[in-house]
């Protein structure tokens, strides 16, 4: 086992037993599948700050949403 694989476990087992069944559920998909693509180093960074936003409960306001959706015409 890696030294960031021991890293990224210890830090799961400090989650909530909601989000540890979360990884738990990542970690057999990609052990029984053969990665098709990979996320670039933006992309897992965009990933990151986006679990970081999440998990401060920093969501979109309905006023938001709203005008998200105007500009699309929907």
């Amino acid at each position: 086992m890696t030294k960031l694989l021991e890293k990224g476990i210890e830090a799961v087992r400090e989650l909530p037993g909601e989000r540890q069944d979360m990884a738990g559920e990542l970690l057999l998909s990609i052990a029984a599948s053969k990665p098709q693509y990979g996320l670039s180093p933006e992309q897992i960074e965009d990933l990151r700050l986006a679990l970081q936003e999440a998990n401060r409960g920093s969501f979109a306001t309905e006023a938001e949403i709203a005008e998200t959706w105007q500009k699309f015409g929907l």
